[in-house]
């Protein structure tokens, strides 16, 4: 299995972190299923982090079920690492993960995310000052870089491991590629080769098979899901399951039931920061039904979580009437919005 630092994690899987959904609600929701190593935060602004309250911020909210969770920080200035680390051993983080591959034109404008990997300079001064404040595993995210340029790539990989990486997730794209270009995962190989500490798999991966054929092409260590997490939030439980030999059970899928335990997680925040998550979730969960782009629409159009929510009943009871009577989405109603259905 696969090796944290001091730790070894259940299952090699982790949860990738993603803006507007790797927070409480998700997280729980695939702690249901069971089959993910390690949790994840949404990427965390390592400047506006001390001002964040881990009481009521949806980026920080978190239940004591949520472990191991990772936390992520976005870096564009060094001076903002030690008063952010000090806020996560606060917040008893059991790792901390570094971006350097998010492709976002704000957050690369910013100086941050995979705009550093043209400055392995700030980069190795970044490491290695996180390195100093913390004794908790401290991984790295990255994309492949600009170009495909396998000297450029060793070097910036052997530098993070070098200053102290514990873990390399590397997903397997340029930094220009859309999602929709097929994952180069033999470079992932190529990265795995080159370094002694473990390396994570990273992008394209959206079923068993996948899963599959990634760890043939690249020999990784383990596989970071992203993409097809809210929309199969079962995913790692069936690649724990025929992939790794784990022992979980992927009881009969109740699509309105799962979304309603989603819907119910989002009662932890404060009601203006629902509405927006269940959008988001909602966006990848309707994947599931043929004519899901309906209840995407109808809950993105919804400017309440009360409208919204009546939404995706009245899309179940069109699409999935059966599964409906089965889930208790009178109760989750209530809970959600204090009426019932």
């Amino acid at each position: 299995m696969l090796k944290l630092k001091d730790t070894e994690l259940a299952v090699p899987l982790l949860l990738a972190p993603m803006a507007g959904l790797t927070h409480s609600a998700l997280r729980t929701l695939l702690l249901d299923f069971g089959g993910v190593g390690l949790l994840s935060t949404e990427m965390l602004s390592a400047g506006k982090l001390p001002n964040e309250n881990p009481h009521v911020s949806p980026y920080l909210v978190r239940t004591d079920l949520e472990s191991p969770l990772s936390y992520q920080l976005l870096i564009t200035n060094i001076q903002e690492i030690e008063p952010a680390i000090q806020v996560l051993h606060r917040l008893s983080a059991d790792a901390i993960d570094l971006n350097f591959g998010c492709p976002a034109p704000r957050v690369r404008k910013a100086g941050g995310g995979s705009s550093l990997m043209s400055d392995p300079k700030r980069v190795r001064s970044i490491v290695r000052a996180a390195r100093r404040l913390t004794p908790l595993p401290l991984t790295a995210k990255i994309r492949l870089g600009e170009s495909l340029n396998e000297p450029s790539l060793r070097s910036f990989c052997l530098m993070l491991q070098d200053e102290g990486i514990d873990l390399l997730t590397v997903h397997a794209r340029l930094r220009g590629e859309s999602f929709c270009r097929k994952p180069r995962w033999p470079w992932v190989g190529k990265v795995k080769k080159w370094l002694d500490i473990p390396v994570v798999a990273n992008g394209g991966i959206f079923s068993v098979e996948d899963a599959v054929r990634c760890l043939e092409q690249s020999g990784a260590d383990g596989l970071m899901l992203g993409r097809a997490v809210p929309q199969k939030p079962w995913i790692f439980a069936e690649i724990a399951a025929e992939v790794y030999g784990v022992s979980v059970k992927v009881d009969d899928i109740n699509l309105p039931a799962i979304y309603g335990r989603f819907a119910s997680g989002l009662t932890r925040f404060r009601p203006e920061r629902r509405l927006g998550r269940l959008k988001e979730f909602t966006h990848y969960f309707g994947l599931n039904y043929p004519f899901g782009h309906h209840l995407a629409m109808g809950v993105q159009k919804s400017r309440s979580i009360t409208e919204a929510w009546q939404q995706a009943i009245d899309f179940f009871a069109r699409s999935d009437s059966q599964k409906l009577a089965e889930s208790k989405s009178e109760k989750v109603g209530i809970i959600l919005t204090g009426k019932a259905n």
